[in-house]
């Protein structure tokens, strides 16, 4: 579907020129030449390179309701696997990243944590037999909304059901089923890794025997679930999105959307310090007049981050990967809650080979009143209200929720320049084991004198990162 040419409005005089806005134009163009490929099929294929499939015929019963009637877990491993099978780590992954976490034979592309992996690194090839997995629900290999529903042969698309941490956790150990391993030697992730890796424990702890969480946290606090709900928002705004409801697979995938919530995120990766060093305040040419369009050095760093991500990933995964980690929360009263839903949606498996009902669809309905302050900062700031009581309460919540970690080796690494998962959660989750009963708890905290790369530390900081987890692994 080709796009129509700006509308400038005709002003026969003006006392300044028309700015030009080539960061449009390259928007129109980019429009332009996938209504052009788009009839050939869905655009882009969202691939990695070559990897492991493992296939569950069996349906899984998701904490929603939802149930998927098969499903596919995309796989990459490295090292060798004991004779007892004791020395499996489980790599837990990023909201975005594939199973390619490092280079192997079939496919010898740098994977997302080469220098962490391999003979004598942090995760040492030599000793163990580490398994990486695109999680449920991403576009790599594993199923996701841009996968066939096996009903009705056409992509999943918003048909997906909600996901949560925990399923994503179930399908991998689904997986862990089929390679014949019942316990893994660690559970290792960062960031939404890290809190797949606590999960794991929770919810397998007889069958995990250590864990690492980098840049996690136990509970989704709500600065990042406002940063994350910012960049769905955007992304749905795409018209592309808007006009299919999601269902965009054979048409103009919502590119302009994906590119300003890949900005969004970027920030939130990153930290002020970093980029007070990296870029400062200098424009891209500061020979020329200022433009609208990415102008200084840190607004063409977002805008070609935007721009080389916008088709690499598929938005639908990118809205639901992104919900699940919104919902997750470790405390007991969700749990209980989740637990009695799970049993009253138990009956769907049975009936998962044929469309579920009705009873399936998505009644939610924006409430009829916006939301009122009913608190002023004075209150908040002196902690007024019984506000504490709360604190305290949602404290013991997450305490007996973390219970089953009361045996199981933890090591909590935080970074001081993180914003999207600040230090704080990191202390939380530390401080909730210790209070669980947990004595096997390392918590480590890199300070800006060590690391000012924020959240992203995680993917770069070899010796901060990775030193600690080889020490704590071994």
């Amino acid at each position: 579907m080709p796009t129509s040419e700006p509308t400038i409005p005709d002003v026969p005089q003006s006392s300044n020129p028309q700015l030009a806005f080539p960061c449009l134009d390259n928007v129109e163009e980019r429009t332009q030449r996938l209504s052009r490929r788009s009839m050939s099929g869905p655009e882009p294929s969202y691939t990695t390179g070559a990897h492991e499939k493992f296939h569950s015929g069996e349906p899984i019963l998701l904490d929603w309701g939802g149930v998927l009637p098969s499903f596919d877990i995309a796989y990459e491993t490295w090292g060798t696997l004991n004779a007892d099978k004791s020395n499996a780590i489980l790599l837990h992954t990023g909201l975005s990243a594939s199973s390619h976490a490092h280079s192997t034979e079939t496919n010898p592309k740098p994977g997302w944590w080469e220098r962490f992996i391999g003979p004598g690194a942090p995760l040492d090839t030599d000793k163990y037999f580490v398994i990486c997995t695109n999680v449920l629900g991403g576009c790599y290999g594993s199923t996701g909304p841009s996968s066939l529903d096996p009903t009705s042969k056409q992509p999943y698309a918003t048909s997906f059901p909600i996901l949560t941490m925990q399923d994503m956790v179930r399908a991998q150990f689904r997986l862990l089923d089929g390679l014949g391993i019942d316990k893994l030697y660690a559970s290792v992730g960062c960031s939404m890794g890290g809190m797949q890796s606590l999960a794991a424990g929770v919810l397998e702890k007889d069958r995990v025997s250590r864990i690492v969480s980098v840049s996690g946290c136990a509970r989704s606090h709500p600065y990042s679930i406002a940063m994350r709900h910012t960049q769905r928002q955007v992304l749905m705004a795409d018209q592309n999105w808007t006009r299919t409801r999601g269902n965009y697979y054979n048409s103009i995938p919502p590119h302009q959307g994906m590119k300003l919530a890949r900005q969004i995120a970027t920030i939130t990766y990153r930290s002020g310090p970093e980029w007070e060093k990296r870029f400062g305040r200098q424009r891209a040419d500061a020979s020329r007049p200022p433009a609208l369009c990415p102008d200084f050095l840190i607004e063409t760093y977002l805008d070609h981050a935007g721009e080389k991500w916008c088709l690499e990933y598929d938005a639908n995964s990118l809205l639901y990967v992104s919900k699940a980690m919104d919902l997750f929360d470790l405390g007991k009263g969700l749990q209980d809650a989740t637990t009695q839903r799970r049993r009253e949606n138990a009956g769907r498996l049975q009936g998962a080979s044929s469309q579920q009902g009705a009873a399936d669809a998505c009644t939610f309905v924006l409430p009829d009143e916006p939301y009122q302050e009913t608190e002023s900062a004075a209150e908040i700031l002196a902690g007024t209200r019984d506000s504490g009581a709360a604190v305290d309460q949602l404290s013991e919540d997450l305490v007996k929720g973390m219970a089953p970690l009361r045996d199981t080796p933890t090591l909590v690494l935080g970074v001081a320049s993180d914003i999207l998962f600040p230090a704080f959660q990191q202390r939380e989750v530390a401080e909730t084991l210790r209070k669980a009963g947990n004595r096997s708890v390392t918590h480590v905290e890199l300070g800006e004198d060590r690391s000012l790369f924020g959240h992203d530390t995680f993917l770069l900081d070899l010796e901060g990162v990775g030193g600690e987890i080889r020490r704590f692994l071994g």
